[in-house]
């Protein structure tokens, strides 16, 4: 704001303008003015040199240059200041009644100067001195302790979570008295440039700072200024000091006699205007001289009450030697009660209920859980782990999510498992090659595509530095045979020594994979995945030669080498088919880990990046279009309650009083219902009439039944009465009345319409949103809670998919424990804050979780369970208190989806019930088999797994990922499960170069067909 004499330039009102009337206007300030002479006169003033730039401080300029230059200033400003503290900065000063701009200024600087912000580039520097540049990620407070007596035990302080900038996968979790910024980053003097520039406040005594309301509005910071800040409520209370000082004043001028003197003390001559403690003994004992003075001379006034208000009295008595009696001893104060906590407050600061329901007992996919109260199942060596399931859960939301991308059909979370355990080296699982084969499409390209580039980063090849050296080897000419010389007794323990060297490499040895990838010369894995060979389950041999690559990374080393001492066994002959065959006896954790790779790679090529980017526009749109939805059901809204005013205003005014005909909308709404109890009364009576029934006496039943039946009897006239004026000829105010009826109901059909695009956008915005998983909340121990189906994908997967019959994807609520930060600082403390913890609520942290979780519980990240039945999620409901702020949160998420994820979870059950009860039918039939050259294909119905096809490969591609492309010109079979019928006939191309529907101008359609059919 530019500034004259101090303050803010006010700019002219516009006033009323008529379209042919001639106006001059100001551009630089948006004034318009109708009398040139006014104009003339602004202008004069704009351009005297008696302008001051707020943010600058530069003075003796014009209107127009002083605003320039502030503009300048501003935009500089903004750009130096740390984006991080912006919004921070800004809330606490929102507000805010400290006068002088340079105290403010020194009191944000000492709040923010040890205090760090996730997205800050720091300097992090550890116990030993060393200094490494990093930058913030995630920020944990802990709040502050006290004890029972009000004394802190634990002052409140931040953890923070550092990734290092040389080494981007490593992270340091320190404290803020380890970080550092810059030093020229945040500095009072670019604090009191941000905060010039950002605040403002009115021209009056006691005006708090205001934050300027177009960046407020880019902050989402709150603009409304609480009452007792405002100007009319401090003259208020100004006007009212006025009036009780003139009050006392009056009260104490009917008083007669001599007045006692004032206890005012003289100004203060001490440092900051107090007075010194030789001052304050020194006025002491004047005031005592004049009381005794005053005293003599009236001795009344000892014994008279001065009243100073209409409730309040100061009563002096004199003592016997004509001083003041001495104060009795004062009691020691009692302690102030605690104040009442006000919810929501931390969760595990409410007072524990012994007798309160516990939590409902999760249940475990793994067979090694951690358990305190249920023994552990007996491990069998082909169960998933504990420490498998995240993987498991991460990747089958990978693949759902970006299954687009992928090219698959969605699966459900249950035949992702039942892949996983299918161990057959008859049968070949369609949907566990599909996805191994889809993955490794993505990492690299077909042959005729960017000539097979890699999409990913890869380690360096040792096999192309052998690669290279066979083939120097093999252009060099034969050389000449050597005579061998005369075996003697050194050369021949030589060579006894290079033998056992050699065997001793090969006992080493663990596995055989680059065997196995170099069995043919010069078709490597690179190679095979170049033409696609993946037919006949040869992807394992490529599988093979991209972890053996792979293992050269110390990142994936030992998974790696896990792996392949199964797949490329040293007890087997390196060949492909023993590969192939070692892969139907992997163990379903290493399969996990396998899948868990490639989905990592994958998510590093360029059609994951450009499919987010392409989610992100799609929110984008999707977000404008609900602004514009809810401004549009805002706006019908309005009109909807201005014609229910005209509606009032239209309507006889003799109606208006009777309440039984001013039910009449809901009577219409309801004729069925009063014509069904009409009919069912006349229908008891005539029973009644017919064939009595002798049953036990009422008091008073005769009467309730004729009053039944004289209501019936009403409604029924008043019906007909209302059809009869209906068929007269309407008058004009009724013909009115009708049409604005009309016109009532379509605004209402109107803002349903509304209401129900907000929803479809909203379920838009929650299928793009793919770039992270969201979480339900936490509860009170730190546990986190998902419900997969909220992440990017439609509720029950794709409608065109090959299992769309199921009707769910996951279902569950799966639960994951505390991390290791969050475990170690709220819930396994110190044995001194357990001890003050036990003094305030009975019990330790622990031990309260041991009780109230029940019999199941999680203790690190790696342990999880889920709830997949209504009943078990009622129960959590009953269980989570509404009064701590993370399960607040919980629970709000949990009520709002708890119609969806009840109505899937029993889809869910019916479809695993489903396929439970057809299993025995099929165990007594004989198994249908269908020979061919290569492989043998059993009845589908036999294993769930088995019914996936990847439909939406054939339609796009024309055939699935493991089979080679169809022959030009060749007709698909229909896909099973699509909602296309129409076969389609594909030219011979591996992969479309666009796999979504789009319309004519090229945006893309909604989100995997559930908004739009194509």
């Amino acid at each position: 704001m530019v500034l004259f004499k101090r303050k803010a330039v006010q700019y002219v009102q516009r006033p009323p303008v008529n379209e042919d009337q001639e106006i001059w206007a100001i551009e630089e300030t948006d004034e318009i003015f109708t009398n040139y002479d006014d104009y003339l006169a602004r202008m004069d003033f704009y351009r005297q040199k008696r302008f001051i730039c707020q943010i600058t401080g530069h003075s003796g300029l014009d209107f127009f240059t002083a605003l320039r230059n502030e503009t300048e200033a501003s935009d500089i400003v903004n750009d130096a200041f740390p984006d991080q503290l912006k919004q921070p900065i800004l809330r606490r000063v929102q507000f805010s009644t400290i006068s002088r701009i340079d105290n403010l200024v020194d009191n944000i600087y000492d709040q923010f100067n040890q205090e760090f912000f996730p997205g800050e580039n720091v300097t992090i520097i550890t116990e030993t001195g060393e200094r490494y540049a990093g930058t913030i990620r995630d920020k944990t407070k802990f709040p502050q302790l006290e004890n029972p007596d009000g004394t802190i035990d634990r002052a409140a302080f931040s953890r923070y979570s550092c990734q290092l900038e040389n080494d981007s996968s490593q992270e340091a979790v320190v404290d803020n008295e380890h970080l550092y910024r810059d030093r020229k980053v945040f500095t009072k003097q670019i604090l009191r440039s941000f905060l010039k520039n950002a605040i403002w406040r009115e021209a009056w005594s006691g005006a708090p700072w205001l934050v300027k309301d177009s960046i407020a509005k880019a902050y989402h910071i709150p603009m409304d200024v609480p009452m007792h800040l405002r100007k009319e409520y401090q003259i208020q209370q100004r006007q009212l000091q006025s009036k009780l000082r003139k009050g006392a004043e009056a009260n104490a001028a009917h008083t007669n006699g001599t007045k006692l003197p004032e206890l005012k003390p003289k100004g203060g001559k001490g440092k900051n205007g107090h007075m010194s403690a030789q001052d304050v003994a020194r006025w002491r004992q004047e005031q005592i001289i004049e009381y005794q003075k005053a005293i003599a001379a009236d001795p009344s006034l000892a014994t008279r009450a001065f009243p100073i208000s209409g409730d309040a009295q100061f009563l002096h008595f004199a003592s016997p030697r004509g001083g003041f009696q001495p104060l009795a001893a004062k009691a020691a104060p009692k302690p102030p009660s605690p104040p009442a906590p006000k919810y929501p407050i931390e969760d595990l600061e409410i007072p524990p209920v012994l007798d309160m329901p516990r939590r409902p007992d999760l249940k475990y996919l793994s067979r090694d859980q951690a358990v305190s109260d249920i023994k552990p199942r007996k491990a069998d060596p082909t169960d998933i782990l504990m420490k498998s399931i995240g993987p498991l859960l991460e990747t089958w939301n990978t693949l759902n999510v970006y299954c687009e991308v992928f090219l698959l059909d969605s699966f459900t979370f249950d035949d992702y498992i039942d892949a996983l355990h299918f161990r057959t080296e008859t049968t070949e699982c369609e949907l566990l090659s599909e996805i191994h084969c889809a993955l490794l499409k993505r990492i690299v390209n077909d042959e005729k595509d960017l000539n097979g580039k890699v999409q990913v980063t890869l380690p360096a090849a040792q096999e192309d530095e052998e690669d290279g050296s066979s083939q120097d080897s093999s252009t060099k000419p034969t050389p000449e045979p050597e005579f061998k010389p005369r075996t003697t007794r050194s050369s021949l323990a030589k060579s006894e020594a290079a033998e056992i060297k050699a065997a001793a490499l090969l006992a080493a040895k663990v596995h055989q994979a680059s065997e196995i990838d170099h069995c043919v010369p010069g078709y490597d894995w690179k190679m095979r995945l170049r033409k696609r060979d993946f037919k006949d389950g040869r992807w394992v041999v490529i599988l093979v030669g991209l972890l053996n690559l792979l293992s050269i990374d110390v990142r994936y080393k030992k998974t790696c080498e896990e792996i392949l001492a199964h797949l490329a066994s040293t007890k087997l002959e390196p060949t492909e088919d023993a590969a192939i065959s070692q892969y139907a006896t992997l163990n379903i954790n290493l399969r996990v880990q396998v899948i868990q790779i490639l989905c990592m790679l994958c998510l590093e090529t360029a059609a994951i990046r450009s499919y987010m980017e392409e989610c992100t526009q799609n929110m984008t749109q999707f977000r404008k279009e609900k602004i514009d939805q809810q401004r549009a059901r805002k706006a019908a809204i309005e009109d909807l309650k201005l014609l229910l005013v005209e509606k009032k205003a239209l309507q006889p005014e003799e109606t208006s009083p009777d309440p039984d005909i001013a039910k009449l909308e809901v009577e219409d709404l309801e004729e069925s219902k009063i014509d069904r109890i009409a009919d069912e009364d006349e229908a008891a009576a005539e029973s009644e009439d017919i064939e009595p029934v002798r049953s036990r006496s009422l008091r008073r039943a005769n009467d309730r039944a004729a009053e039944r039946k004289r209501k019936a009897t009403e409604a029924k006239e008043k019906k007909q009465k209302a059809e009869i004026e209906k068929a007269k000829k309407p008058s004009k105010q009724e013909r009115q009345l009708e049409k604005l009826l009309k016109k009532i109901e379509d605004t209402k059909e109107a803002i349903k319409e509304y209401e129900e695009e907000i929803a479809t956008c909203d379920n838009d915005l929650r299928e793009n949103d793919c770039a992270r998983t969201r979480l339900l909340g936490k509860d009170r121990f730190w546990n986190r809670y998902y419900w997969m189906e909220r992440n990017a994908m439609p509720y029950a997967g794709l409608p065109t998919s090959s299992t769309a019959e199921a009707d769910y994807a996951n279902s569950c609520i799966w639960i994951q424990g505390p991390d290791e930060i969050e475990y170690e600082g709220f819930i396994n403390l110190s044995a001194a804050e357990n001890e003050q913890y036990r003094q305030a609520f009975g019990v330790t942290v622990p031990g309260r979780k041991m009780h109230e979780e029940g019999k199941t519980h999680l203790f690190t990240a790696r342990d999880w369970g889920f709830y997949d039945e209504p009943k078990a999620l009622d129960d959590l409901l009953a269980w989570l208190d509404a009064r701590g702020l993370r399960e607040r949160q919980l629970k709000k998420e949990l009520q709002a989806q708890r119609a969806n994820i009840t109505s899937y979870m029993e889809n869910r059950r019916k479809y695993l019930s489903d396929a439970e009860d057809k299993k025995p039918d099929l165990e007594d039939q004989p198994v249908t088999r269908v020979s061919t050259r290569t492989k043998i294909y059993v009845d589908t119905s036999a294993a769930r797994c088995l019914k996936w096809r990847n439909t939406t490969a054939q339609r796009e591609i024309g055939h699935i990922h493991s089979l080679p492309p169809t022959r030009k010109g060749k007709a698909l079979p229909k896909a099973s499960g699509a909602t296309r019928s129409t076969s389609m006939k594909v030219a011979f191309e591996d992969e479309p170069r666009q796999t979504r529907g789009t319309w004519k101008s090229g945006k893309p359609l909604g989100r995997q067909g559930t908004r739009y059919e194509f």
